[in-house]
């Protein structure tokens, strides 16, 4: 009788514990947090991954996944995506959860790799969710007036699913969306695992506008990012596995694509590697992820990182120096 009163107790304290746990938890996503980062990875209390970067309004605006497989489970779980504003790079606003799997009634979960972009004051997020009834992964758009949400989904169905693509006779080729607006306006979306597609976009970012094009680069994997810098466009992505980064350089942005070499290494204790490459403030930044803080599997508890970024004149790019210090405030 003792051990069984005795272990109601534990059991009880133990429940009351975890529910004001949860309880904090909640409350703590319902208001922004400030933090400070001191090098890489630049957030330590939660796991991120696959970030993806906007500039908008003198600050710098971080969307990334959030990893939250139990300690020894080796395998994606991921429920929601995160926001995260500085103005430095250095101090950091970390803004209530903005958009969850869940908001999109049509898919099954798995919140992975995503990107923002903003169009005439709103904001369109692409993110890459599993489809609840069409087999494979699928991408959806969520809308918002604002960078850090909350944004709600602009369609009410995916705009890509497994069975609009031919290229890879997989059923996990539709992911990790990337988006740019040319500077006559038009805007594109990538997207791809072992084959890399693009389509055009209607003005009203989120209807495709045209047929499905594939880019031939070599040993393609996945995480196609498309920028612009100077006179050049760029598609970088992640190369073979465990992935490195590699990039192409265009004069248009539908190619043709010249292959120009690895720019990032294999991430430290992580199979795969994400980036966005951003200018802020007069200078380039390379926006990864690595495993750094795991103390089991890093590539299901990966962590964002940032380090500078420098072009040739040519305007090729210089290999990524990965660093512990990361970057200094920027002014």
């Amino acid at each position: 009788m003792y051990n069984q009163k005795f272990n109601l107790i534990v059991f009880g304290a133990l429940s009351l514990l975890s529910l004001q746990s949860i309880a904090s938890n909640n409350q703590t996503n319902l208001k922004d947090t400030t933090f400070k980062s001191d090098g890489n990875p630049i957030i330590k209390h939660k796991y991120t991954a696959d970030p993806a970067a906007i500039v908008y309004k003198d600050k710098v605006y971080i969307y990334t996944g959030n990893d939250v497989a139990p300690v020894g489970k080796n395998s994606y779980v991921m429920h929601d995506w995160l926001c995260f504003s500085s103005s430095d790079l250095v101090n950091w606003t970390e803004h209530p959860i903005p958009l969850r799997a869940a908001d999109f009634s049509w898919a099954k979960d798995d919140a992975w790799a995503s990107q923002v972009i903003e169009r005439n004051g709103k904001f369109y997020w692409y993110v890459s969710v599993s489809h609840g009834t069409i087999h494979g992964k699928s991408i959806g758009v969520a809308v918002s007036d604002s960078p850090t949400g909350p944004f709600k989904d602009a369609r009410g169905s995916a705009i890509i699913t497994n069975d609009m693509t031919k290229a890879a006779s997989i059923s996990w080729d539709d992911i990790d969306p990337t988006v740019i607006i040319d500077d006559q306006g038009q805007a594109y979306l990538f997207w791809g695992n072992t084959a890399c597609y693009y389509a055009k976009l209607k003005p009203n970012m989120i209807e495709l506008d045209g047929p499905i094009n594939t880019v031939k680069l070599p040993h393609f994997t996945e995480a196609p990012w498309i920028h612009k810098h100077n006179d050049w466009y760029y598609l970088s992505y992640a190369y073979e596995f465990p992935e490195k980064i590699a990039y192409a350089m265009s004069k248009s942005i539908t190619g043709p694509w010249a292959y120009k070499g690895i720019i990032n290494e294999i991430a430290g204790n992580s199979n795969t590697n994400h980036q966005a490459i951003i200018d802020f403030k007069g200078k380039s930044y390379f926006i990864y992820h690595n495993g750094a803080l795991a103390a089991d599997a890093g590539s299901f508890h990966r962590s964002v990182c940032i380090d500078e970024l420098f072009y040739n004149k040519d305007g090729t790019i210089k290999r990524i120096i990965m660093t512990s210090e990361g970057v200094k405030p920027v002014k």
